[in-house]
């Protein structure tokens, strides 16, 4: 029989011969340890015109894991015409995205090794392909990069949450939950994690918590948003495996017999002593609070998240934003430390879960030039205007320019005419009273299609139920109206809107 030549060979037939054996000669389990040609990311979208495309994914020959979402290692294989170190660089790239220590190329000779934490006592060095590492020898050494001891090992390789789903983390999502609770086991009390909106927080907060709660680490947990519908969104999808273990306190009631509480800010919080429900739980109830959209005032001194973070000062407290606050007044940096993780929106537009946008600016005379009245002018209610110069901080707040609010509605619907009208749209307000009148700017724009069903245009806002309750069809791509909606703060928190336009 001929030999066959390892340079005739593909990179996928070294991969076979080769590195699958050495993988599983070192005592990697196939099932559950390492992964072949994984696809991590989706591939930035490119839009030309009215078409777009993906550019291609990254994609790593081989992903090493302690366990199923514990990645360690990376390897990259090139064909026996390359050097054993030609992929190496790319699967630095790969390692640094993964947040892993160990890196190998090979083209079916040997392999280079990469220690990132040099825990081998040299950075990179050649080995043959028998004496690949086992499991366990890149464990104890993954553990001393990170600083896990006996005493941590069994939190920090606690199972993930999984079903028959099959829904996994993205990676950066893995290597926040990761970061997350390999610093709480170390001791960690104050944790910032700094990801962009749409990137799945809530997700991530829940795998977190999933994590902690069933290692018993940590046993009565408090997430706190301020959005009822972010609180409801969080119980009813996400969160939702927690099932009877869960409650959300509403009615300004309190049942301690629960073990993951839910809680709109507002809702434990008041005015005077007697509504801080809060304190009807001992300050050391809970053993991790979770504040959701952090940025939104806990970061505040007088604030009443601070206050509720202040009074279960015992716990571990964790906060999520996607824009951290750093003004003279308000620090996320100041109480939660520095961000532990950041998922940006750049890299999330880069990696093709975030689509790119672009900026389409309309400059109105008023809004570059200002407006003042005659002397003497009054509103079209007989209310004389003060006679100042007005501009753009105090457009939809302080003063109404009826005819600016038909030029931005005219100016939406020319774009969608252009487009595609049935694009899902958020038209974003000032006030709940300036999103009402663009309601009915873009209803007599679009007055064909809002008479041919209602809901073409609709306010959804925080003081309307008709609007709430179309908040779901909105967010379904598959659900065709709304089409157009007009909100002030609702749809501006970070809410599951996928594949809206705005």
């Amino acid at each position: 029989m001929e030999s066959i030549d390892k340079k005739d060979l593909s990179e996928r037939d070294i991969c076979t011969k080769y590195i699958t054996p050495a993988i599983l000669q070192a005592g990697w389990d196939l099932n559950t340890q390492f992964r072949e040609e994984v696809t991590f990311t989706r591939g930035r979208v490119i839009v030309k015109g009215q078409r777009s495309s993906r550019a291609k994914p990254k994609r790593a020959d081989y992903i090493l894991y302690y366990k199923p979402n514990i990645p360690i290692g990376v390897i990259e294989v090139k064909n026996n015409n390359h050097t054993v170190g030609d992929g190496m660089q790319q699967g630095l790239v790969y390692a640094e995205m993964l947040d892993v220590p160990f890196v190998y190329s090979s083209n079916g000779n040997a392999f280079l090794e990469h220690d990132r934490a040099v825990t081998s006592g040299q950075t990179e060095r050649e080995i043959m392909l028998h004496v690949f590492p086992s499991p366990e020898n890149l464990w104890q050494r993954y553990c001393a990069w990170k600083g896990i001891d006996d005493s941590t090992n069994k939190i920090v390789t606690h199972d993930y949450y999984t079903d028959s789903s099959g829904k996994a983390p993205r990676y950066y999502q893995q290597t926040a939950i990761n970061r997350t609770v390999e610093a709480i086991t170390k001791g960690q009390k104050r944790i910032l994690l700094v990801m962009a909106t749409g990137t799945g927080k809530t997700y991530t907060a829940f795998q977190i918590i999933w994590r902690l709660w069933k290692s018993r680490i940590k046993k009565r947990i408090l997430f706190l948003a301020d959005r009822n519908i972010l609180v409801d969104q969080t119980r009813t999808n996400d969160f939702k495996p927690f099932g009877k273990a869960m409650t959300k306190i509403k009615n300004r009631q309190v049942d301690k017999s629960y073990e993951i509480y839910l809680s709109l800010y507002q809702a434990v919080t008041g005015p005077e002593e007697a509504k801080n429900i809060y304190k009807q739980f001992s300050p050391e109830f809970f053993d991790l609070v979770v504040v959701d959209e952090c940025h939104r005032g806990s970061a505040a001194e007088d604030s009443a998240w601070h206050e509720i973070l202040e009074y279960f000062s015992s716990a571990t407290h964790v906060g999520m934003t996607a824009t951290p606050k750093e003004t003279m007044y308000v620090s996320n940096i100041h109480y939660f430390g520095e961000a532990i993780y950041t998922y940006s929106l750049k890299q999330g537009i880069e990696d093709g879960f975030l689509a790119p946008y672009k900026v389409i600016r309309f400059d109105l005379d008023k809004d570059l030039m200002g407006w003042r009245p005659e002397r003497g002018r009054q509103d079209k209610y007989k209310h004389e205007i003060e006679d100042r110069i007005y501009n753009l901080k105090d457009f939809d707040r302080d003063i109404v320019l009826e005819q600016r609010t038909q030029l931005v509605a005219k100016k939406i619907t020319e774009f969608l005419e252009a487009t595609n009208r049935y694009d899902k749209t958020i038209v974003f307000c000032e006030n709940i009273d300036h999103a009402e009148r663009m309601r009915q700017a873009l209803v007599n724009e679009n007055c064909d299609l809002a008479a041919q069903n209602s809901k073409y245009v609709m306010r959804i806002t925080g003081d309307n139920p008709e609007g709430k309750a179309e908040l779901d069809n909105f967010i379904l791509p598959e659900s065709r109206y709304p089409v157009i909606a007009t909100t002030s703060k609702l749809l501006a928190v970070g809410l599951m809107c996928r594949l809206v336009s705005s």
